[in-house]
This record gives C-alpha cells, sequence and structure tokens, in this order.
C-alpha cells in the first residue's frame, strides 16, 4: 500500500480514497479524524491527537506508513504547510469552534436554537463558498449532461436532497427519476439503470444500507456513478466515477441540509446554463421560467 507517497493535501485525498478497505477500520478512522480536523494534525505531536480522538495514536502510525511515510512526523508535515500559507481552518474546526458546539442558554428557546443554527449554517455555507474551485463541478455537470437517464437516490436525512435535485433536474429537462426505496421495492426500482445511465447517491453518516446496496447494484450493472458525500473515505465514494464532498452542520444531534442542497441547486443550473447557451448561444442564457 506504500508504494505513492502523497506531496500534497489534496493527494492525500485522493489516496485514501482509492486506498479505502484496504486499511484497517481504526486506520480508516484516523484518517477521517486527519481529514477532518487538519490543524489538529498540524499543531500537535500524535499523543494529543489521539487524546482529543479517542483514536489509539498507533493507529495514526500505521496510517501514516501505510501512505509511504516514515511516520506520524513525515506526515505532520504534510499537514503544516498549509498553515505556512495562513490557509484557512477546516470546516470542522470552524464549525465546532463558531458553531457546532457553541452553548446555547436555553434549549427550550426557540429563537436561542434558531440563532445558533443559523449561525451553524453561516459557517457550513462559507466553507462550501470557500471550496467551490477545489469541487469537480464541471465533471459532475458532465456526467449529467452525457447520462441517458439520471437517477437520483438519497435515503433518511439525504432523502429531501434527492428529492430535490431529481425535481430540478426534471424541470431542466434533464430526464431524472428518483429512486425513494418505497413499499421495499428499492431493489426492483434500481433494475432499469444501464450502462449508458447515471446514479447520483446522497448519503451522509450513518450512511444508509440500502444507498450502498444499490450502489453496488447499479455499478454490476454497468452504469455511472455520482456520490454526494462527506468525504472520500465515505462508502459511499467507493469506486464511484466522481465525488463532490460536502459537509454540514450539526447542532445537538441535528445534521442540516443548507451545503447540501445548496450543491444540488449549483449542479441543476450549471446544467441549464450550459444546455441554454448550447441551444440559445452566449447572448441569451436566462433561465426564465425554470422555477426551481
Amino acid at each position: 500500500m506504500n508504494d505513492v507517497k502523497p506531496a500534497t493535501l489534496d493527494a492525500l485525498r485522493e489516496r485514501l480514497g482509492a486506498l479505502g478497505e484496504q486499511l484497517t477500520p481504526r486506520m480508516r478512522d484516523a484518517a477521517r479524524h486527519a481529514l477532518e480536523h487538519p490543524n489538529d494534525i498540524a499543531l500537535n505531536p500524535v499523543a494529543t491527537v489521539a487524546a482529543q480522538s479517542g483514536i489509539a495514536a498507533s493507529a495514526f502510525i500505521r496510517m501514516a506508513q501505510a501512505l509511504g511515510f516514515s511516520g506520524y512526523g513525515e506526515l505532520q508535515r504534510l499537514f503544516i504547510e498549509p498553515l505556512q500559507r495562513a490557509a484557512p481552518p477546516s470546516y470542522r474546526e470552524r464549525i465546532r469552534h463558531y458553531g457546532g458546539e457553541q452553548a446555547i442558554d436555553d434549549p427550550a428557546d426557540p429563537a436561542a436554537v434558531l440563532r445558533a443554527f443559523s449561525q451553524a449554517n453561516i459557517v457550513s455555507l462559507e466553507h462550501l463558498r470557500d471550496d467551490s474551485a477545489a469541487l469537480p463541478l464541471t465533471r459532475a455537470i458532465g456526467l449529467i449532461r452525457r447520462a441517458r437517464l439520471v437517477y437520483v437516490l438519497g435515503l433518511r436525512r439525504s432523502y429531501a436532497v434527492a428529492a430535490y435535485l431529481a425535481y430540478a433536474l426534471n424541470r431542466v429537462e434533464r430526464p431524472a427519476v428518483q429512486i425513494t426505496g418505497l413499499g421495499g421495492a428499492i431493489v426492483e426500482q434500481a433494475r432499469a439503470a444501464g450502462p449508458h445511465d447515471l446514479l447520483i447517491a446522497v448519503s451522509f453518516p450513518p450512511y444508509a444500507a440500502d444507498t450502498l446496496q444499490v450502489c453496488d447494484q447499479v455499478r454490476t450493472a454497468g452504469a455511472r456513478r455520482l456520490a454526494i458525500t462527506d468525504t472520500v473515505l465515505s462508502p459511499v465514494a467507493k469506486d464511484a466515477d466522481l465525488v463532490l464532498e460536502v459537509n454540514d452542520a450539526e447542532l445537538l444531534g441535528f445534521r442540516s441540509l443548507t451545503s447540501a442542497m445548496c450543491l444540488a441547486q449549483t449542479l441543476a443550473m450549471g446544467l441549464a446554463f450550459r444546455e441554454r447557451r448550447r441551444h440559445r448561444g452566449p447572448g441569451d442564457a436566462g433561465l426564465e421560467g425554470i422555477d426551481c
């Protein structure tokens, strides 16, 4: 597993996504923590990170060695470099500091909860905005454009994002079907997906088992797959043609959908602009009448 040593954090994320289940569960936990808390890795020795995360120090060391590093110290230098360029803190650190773990004086006061959740959502959207250039949005829109039919799947808390995305794609004249699993027929609903189709799978922790099952099913059928999830280490990202990473705010066990919904709107609008420009020319790329 250690034949390629990443030289940047982006390369590290790609390498971890490629390794996937070759890592042990504890090594994957260590990798996930490193990706979610890069400043913690950069600024603290392995013993401190282990104590903060509840993950054994040996898991961080073995994870580093599996990636081709001599140990935690060499891996840490990869995380220090962005700080030296004054990079902004990661989403989870910002949300933890400003939103996700802020105290609420009176949780029984709906206005206080609204203020706290609003702040958490603001931080989530700021993170999405700051990372927008790094997201492969153009490639994602290309996958959608080339598909004969787009299947959209999101269960549990991801259901609303999938429902909106399927609706919006149809509104911009891209045929899309939402896989709902109603009546326990999720396998049957996904069975029609073939080599010329695309599955957009939306899933966040805890990942729905039925979503993972459909991902395996359509991969076997030859359909392409776009994953919208929280990390390249997500099981939904495994073997996907493309992964869009998005993290929403979490407050007192409730996860927001603000950033995920914004990403869904961006895909639909980006597709609509391209289609309108292609059919009407560069001087007439308006989206009047779509009503998404």
